[in-house]
């Protein structure tokens, strides 16, 4: 009851600081008014950008919302319980996030504009929340989740513009902004959180799964093949790079996906792959496009890199997950290492050597507007490359000081989770008639 009462009491607190803060500085954007437009604005663009943007930004969203939604549904007992939370964190870090990135993107004059893209960058950073849950997911109780989503909603942001506004940094599919920083701020706040299980096999009979989590995974897979191509290049530059990134991402999904039918069947006791594996496979063959994807892949180019992806995430799973766990004392319930982490090492890499190529030959009027200071002279292709290989360490710096000062709040004794045995359970939050099951 005490539990209950504390996450009713901060969602009444925070939801109150979201509406007073809109009330004193969110205003709609001019561009995204249908009945005015002022003299200095173009309104033949503003529509068009209108048109570009809106049919993205449900694409985005229906992603962030479903497939997120529906991968975190994989613990046998808990799925209900880990849904709503996810569901909870939206609800709150989107609200957030608008804020949080008006006053570092269009505070002016005291307000920051509020639009579609506005609502996309929002989904964004959500994304990345939604990847640092899924490293403790079951660690933490709903109180931690919303603090949690409020502390690194922070981070993210300041960690986006750093790399995008002040660096230069092209990452429109964010390998590095989402994926990485999710990835590793997560498994940051997880080190700090740790406790050694107490009871073992009770634990491991929580997180049984069967066949309703491969129905979730089957579904929340689909919803990735139909909106992620949307997500990796819902803030490219315009129509120049649209259609570069949907297609490298496609391309890069399908192999990762043969990937898995390749290893996991060695790897893995079971003779073919389980839905939940081959939804890992997409994943990961998504992160790795996130900053390559609107750059000069090339179709056999966005083939290898998904290959690359598809393996290296069952064989993180299969070699790397235990060393995690037992020597340096971290737990990833969703395996975000294997699926976000390393794959989002992978795309910043790959983006970086692709940077090398910058060249008007290569990239044609597409230099201008992906890379400017390149096309203005002010930057060397060598510099931008540079700059898109320093992002990483930074991004991991930021992630892993983020995570650590979040383990730390969350750990404070008037926050503590429920006892080790009810981690897993939905009767934490939830009246569940479990039946015959």
């Amino acid at each position: 009851a005490a539990s209950r009462l504390r996450l009713s009491s901060l969602c009444f607190l925070l939801q109150i600081l979201n509406i007073l803060l809109f009330a004193v500085f969110a205003r709609y954007s001019p561009e995204s008014s249908p009945s005015h437009c002022p003299l200095q604005l173009d309104c033949s663009q503003r529509n068009q950008d209108s048109g570009f943007q809106q049919p993205r930004f449900w694409d985005v969203h229906v992603q962030v919302l479903l497939s997120f939604g529906l991968l975190v549904a994989f613990l046998g007992r808990y799925g209900p319980g880990s849904v709503a939370i996810s569901i909870l964190i939206i609800a709150f870090a989107i609200q957030w996030a608008v804020l949080v990135q008006g006053f570092f993107y269009s505070f002016l004059n005291g307000k920051i504009s509020v639009g579609a893209q506005s609502m996309v960058s929002a989904d964004f950073c959500t994304a990345a929340v939604l990847i640092s849950t899924g490293a403790v997911l079951g660690r933490l109780n709903p109180v931690q989740m919303l603090l949690l989503a409020l502390l690194e909603v922070t981070a993210c942001t300041l960690n986006e513009y750093i790399l995008l506004s002040l660096m230069g940094v092209r990452d429109s599919g964010r390998s590095l902004t989402v994926h990485t920083f999710g990835a590793y701020f997560g498994l940051m706040v997880s080190r700090v959180l740790y406790q050694p299980p107490k009871d073992k096999r009770k634990r491991e009979e929580q997180q049984d799964v069967g066949h309703q989590t491969d129905v979730f995974a089957v579904v929340g897979t689909i919803y990735l093949w139909i909106f992620w191509p949307s997500f990796t290049s819902a803030t490219t530059v315009l129509n120049n790079a649209e259609n570069w990134a949907a297609l490298n991402t496609y391309f890069s999904l399908v192999a990762s996906t043969v990937a898995t039918f390749i290893l996991s069947p060695v790897l893995c006791e079971e003779s073919t792959p389980r839905m939940v594996q081959i939804q890992d496979a997409t994943l990961a063959g998504m992160a790795v496009m996130g900053m390559a994807g609107e750059m000069m892949v090339t179709p056999f180019g966005a083939l290898i890199a998904g290959f690359l992806a598809g393996l290296i995430s069952p064989l993180g799973f299969r070699f790397f997950t235990p060393v995690l766990h037992s020597r340096l004392k971290t737990q990833d319930t969703c395996g975000v290492h294997n699926i976000h982490g390393l794959p989002g090492i992978l795309g910043a890499l790959l983006g970086t050597l692709l940077t090398l190529l910058a060249t008007a030959d290569t990239y044609g009027d597409r230099l201008e507007l992906m890379f400017p200071l390149i096309a203005q002279g002010s930057r060397t292709v060598t510099g931008q490359a540079f700059v898109q290989l320093s992002a990483l360490p930074l991004t991991l710096l930021l992630a892993a000081l983020g995570g650590c000062f979040t383990g730390f709040v969350l750990k404070t004794k008037v926050l503590r989770s429920p006892p080790d045995a009810q981690y897993l359970e939905n009767t934490v939050l939830w009246e569940v008639k479990l039946g015959n099951c």
